[in-house]
C-alpha cells in the first residue's frame, strides 16, 4: 500500500518565492497547501494538518521577517529543521497589453517594494503603492479577475508571472541584483539530530526588565563558552515600551557542550529563552572551535571537578 503524500504549507499562493525555496528541500512526491500569510502557514503546522511548513525569515537587504519571527513563539512551541536561500528577481508585470505609462499603482510585498522603490521611484515616481500579502498574491489577483483591483502591476518573479498569464512590463526591476532571502522549514518539536559540525542553532532570549547590564550579561553567556552570534535582532515583548525580545542564531549546536552551557547561563540569567530548533548550515560551512571550548574540553573540566570533590586532584 503506498504511503500518502505528504503536506506542507507555505507563503502562497503557487508562484511565490516560498514556494521555491520550499522545492529545495521538500521530497518529490510532497503536495502543497499553499497558505495567505505566515501565521497560516505557521497554524496549520500547530493543527497538525501539515507535516511541516516553508516561510521566509530573513532578507539580506530588509532583515528579518517579523511575521515569522513573531509567530515562531507566539503560542505553541515550533522549531526550525532547515534554511534556504533564494537569489530575489523581480519583474512588472500586468495584464497584456499594459504599458508602462498605464501603471498608476503597484502591489506586492513589503519586502519586495523595498527591494524595487528605487527603481520605480525613477521610473514610475508618481505610482502608489499597494501592500500585498506576498510576491505572488497581487499577480493572481490581476490574472483571476477583470475587476479594477486598485492597482495595474505587480512586483514577481518570473516564475509567477508565467504561472498567471501575465505580461512582463519590465525586467530586472530589483535595486540590489545580489539580494537574497533567507528561507526556513518549519516542523513539530521532537527529538533533537545529531551535530553535523555545520550548525546554526536559533533561539528567543527575553531580558530582565529594567537591569543595568541586562544585554551584555546575555552576551557574555555566549563569548564566555566561546559561541559566535551570527545573527541578533531585537523585538518588542508588546506590553509595553522599552522591552525587548532577541531573536538569536548562534554557530553551533545543541548538543555540543559549549551551546549546552550557554542556553544553562541564559536560563539562569534570563526570564524567556525559547529553543527554536538546531539545524544544519545552508553554507555547510564547519563551526570554529576556540581553544579550551571544544567537547572533550568541557568532559575533562568536569571530571577534574569531579576528582576535586572526591579528593583525588587539588
Amino acid at each position: 500500500m503506498t504511503a500518502p503524500a505528504p503536506l506542507w504549507s507555505f507563503l502562497g499562493p503557487a508562484g511565490t518565492f516560498t514556494e521555491m525555496a520550499l522545492r529545495q528541500v521538500a521530497p518529490v512526491n510532497v503536495e502543497l497547501d499553499p497558505c495567505p500569510d505566515v501565521p497560516t502557514a505557521l497554524d496549520h503546522l500547530r493543527e497538525r494538518t501539515v507535516e511541516a511548513a516553508v516561510v521566509p525569515i530573513e532578507n539580506s537587504v530588509e532583515g528579518g521577517v517579523n511575521a515569522t519571527l513573531d509567530n515562531l513563539v507566539a503560542s505553541t512551541p515550533l522549531v526550525i529543521a532547515a534554511e534556504m536561500a533564494v537569489p530575489i528577481t523581480f519583474v512588472l508585470a500586468g495584464r497584456p497589453g499594459t504599458r508602462l505609462e498605464d501603471v498608476h499603482a503597484i502591489s506586492t510585498h513589503p519586502h519586495a517594494w523595498a527591494q524595487c522603490r528605487g527603481w520605480v521611484h525613477q521610473n514610475l515616481p508618481e505610482a502608489v503603492y499597494v501592500a500585498g500579502t506576498s510576491t505572488s498574491a497581487p499577480a493572481r489577483a490581476l490574472a483571476s479577475s477583470a475587476e479594477d483591483t486598485g492597482f495595474q502591476a505587480a512586483l514577481c518573479n518570473p516564475l509567477a508571472a508565467k504561472e498567471y498569464g501575465l505580461e512582463v512590463i519590465a525586467g530586472g526591476v530589483a535595486d540590489n541584483p545580489d539580494a537574497v532571502t533567507r528561507f526556513v522549514k518549519v516542523t513539530r518539536p521532537g527529538r533533537v539530530g545529531e551535530p553535523t559540525g555545520a550548525d546554526k542553532t536559533t533561539l528567543l532570549v527575553q531580558l530582565p526588565h529594567d537591569r543595568s547590564g541586562a544585554l551584555l550579561d546575555m552576551l557574555e553567556q555566549f563569548s564566555a563558552r566561546g559561541v559566535n552570534l551570527s545573527r541578533i535582532e531585537s523585538r518588542p515583548v508588546g506590553d509595553s515600551l522599552g522591552r525587548y525580545r532577541f531573536s538569536i542564531d548562534v554557530e553551533g549546536h545543541v548538543r555540543e557542550e559549549r551551546v549546552q552551557a550557554a542556553l544553562i547561563g541564559l536560563h539562569r540569567t534570563c526570564p524567556v529563552v525559547r529553543f527554536l530548533g538546531s539545524y544544519p548550515r545552508l553554507d555547510a560551512r564547519p563551526t570554529a572551535v576556540l581553544a579550551g571550548t571544544s567537547d572533550k574540553d568541557f568532559v575533562v573540566a568536569r571530571s577534574w571537578v569531579a576528582d576535586v570533590l572526591d579528593g583525588r586532584a587539588l
